[in-house]
């Protein structure tokens, strides 16, 4: 996990983005393969399949529990599992590692006071992207949610090393592409908005002000008024520091 991500922050490598996705393509394939295998297997106790909240939250639990060194945590979106993972984080012992991601949906004020626990090394970061509930401890072992069914879906308990790791890199793929609560907090819902996600990326291909408001279906009046405002929200004194900061911010894919 940390290899993985101070080589994404160094931002040496030329091809890294292709690198990145190509990483998390496999990734999410194993993931896929893995929850396959374990759901065809006979029943091995807590490596099943299970839907039961409770049973869920008791896995949770006893993975951060168990935790040495680090936790991390993704969360995609405001229902049962939420619930559970804000209730274990609060079980967190003093100087471990905690790194949470969660969607937009997710952040709010109240997240923000996990990262004034005393002694321990919380972040927390929102990603746009979409993401898979999971719960990896120490690089060693690892909760997967699979996709949503019915209240709170399938988890299964992984261990297996590769997997692991595999758990660890789209976890850390879709941690360097989020941006810091704090951050998130002082955006407003303007800047968090679709249009204005559409009118950066084309801000961003280079388009013609009179190309882009076409596409978008707003006159170019329109269109101008709101470049002006997304500059003037994101502090910008030109397009391009808007850019510049849009991706900083992660509105906006380097």
């Amino acid at each position: 996990m940390e290899e993985v991500t101070r080589e994404g922050e160094s931002g040496v490598p030329a091809d890294h983005a292709a690198y990145v996705e190509q990483s998390l393509l496999q990734a999410r394939a194993l993931i896929e393969s893995t929850v396959s295998l374990y759901r065809k297997s006979p029943s091995r106790g807590p490596a099943a399949p299970h839907t039961d909240v409770a049973v869920i939250a008791e896995a949770v639990e006893n993975l951060v529990r168990g935790a040495r060194h680090s936790v991390c945590v993704a969360i995609r979106g405001k229902d049962a599992f939420e619930h559970i993972a804000r209730q274990a984080l609060a079980l967190l012992e003093d100087g471990l590692v905690v790194r949470l991601l969660c969607t937009p949906d997710v952040a709010d004020v109240s997240m923000a006071a996990f990262t004034r626990r005393r002694g321990a090394r919380f972040e927390i970061r929102v990603c746009e992207a979409e993401l898979r509930d999971i719960v990896v401890v120490d690089g060693a072992s690892a909760l997967v949610r699979a996709a949503a069914g019915g209240a709170t879906g399938q988890a299964t308990l992984v261990s297996d090393p590769a997997a692991v790791r595999a758990l660890e890199l789209l976890f850390a793929g879709a941690w360097s592409r989020g941006r810091k609560l704090e951050d998130h907090l002082a955006l407003g819902p303007k800047l968090r908005s679709d249009l204005t996600r559409r009118i950066l990326e084309r801000l961003r291909d280079g388009q013609t002000d009179e190309a882009a408001s076409r596409e978008l279906g707003v006159s170019l009046r329109t269109y101008r008024r709101h470049v002006a405002e997304i500059m003037r929200d994101l502090g910008a004194t030109s397009r391009f520091q808007a850019g510049v900061r849009a991706v900083e911010l992660g509105l906006l894919a380097e």
